[in-house]
């Protein structure tokens, strides 16, 4: 079994979700008392929000590259980047390892592409609602389309995601919210939904909604395992 690298904390509370889908799935997969390798680095997700709130994404990038290149100096054999927004330093991440860095958006739109969809919409912070990082990708590399909400449905999930989620705080009218801005897409012709920052599935389930959902978080943790167990 290869050792999976996480970088993680961003925040704490998607951490955990990555860290216990990949035991489950690493022990659903081989049994017994089999769980997986990982080697994680969490950091301070208050060190990442100084940088994102004076938009010093030089000054970000160079955090995470330096964070990622202690993953891999703890062993791991690939990388994650447990968060969607942290994948606009992706490509520079890669270049400063020699590890596999497991691309959150490629791996979602493989998933986009088994459901047959071509046309789902993009929930997430604003950055990755707003820059071309990950909607270019999907088009580009995958050929599929990605829908947003308007400008004012944008900041409401933004703020959801910045005072409730990376807070813990799972509030029902927030749920209502996004399910609200969710159907907003559908009538746009979103045949499903990417559920693009690791909180959001904290707070929203499948269950509470006829439209498919792409919870980023699982998706992401299951390709690692994938990975991992990969001869």
């Amino acid at each position: 079994m290869k050792t999976i690298g996480l970088l993680g904390g961003m925040t704490w509370e998607s951490t955990v979700d990555y860290y216990r889908v990949m035991n489950q799935m690493v022990n659903k997969r081989l049994g017994n008392h089999h769980a997986a390798r990982i080697a994680m680095i969490s950091v301070d997700m208050q060190d990442v929000e100084n940088h994102a709130v004076k938009s010093d994404w030089e000054g970000l990038a160079k955090f995470i590259i330096v964070n990622a290149k202690k993953v891999e100096a703890a062993g791991a054999d690939c990388l994650l980047l447990g968060a969607n927004t942290m994948h606009m330093f992706a490509d520079a991440v890669q270049e400063a390892v020699s590890i596999p860095l497991i691309h959150i958006t490629d791996v979602t739109a493989e998933k986009i592409k088994e459901k047959g969809f071509t046309k789902v919409g993009l929930l997430g912070t604003k950055p990755t609602m707003e820059l071309g990082f990950y909607k270019d990708r999907m088009l580009e590399k995958h050929g599929i389309e990605t829908i947003i909400p308007d400008e004012k449905d944008r900041n409401i999930i933004h703020d959801i995601i910045f005072t409730d989620l990376f807070a813990g705080i799972l509030n029902p009218e927030s749920r209502k919210k996004i399910l609200s801005i969710m159907n907003s897409l559908k009538e746009q012709g979103a045949q499903g939904i990417i559920l693009g920052c690791t909180e959001i599935p904290l707070l929203i389930k499948q269950s509470d909604t006829d439209i498919f959902l792409f919870d980023t978080t699982e998706i992401h943790a299951m390709a690692a395992v994938d990975f991992a167990l990969s001869i």
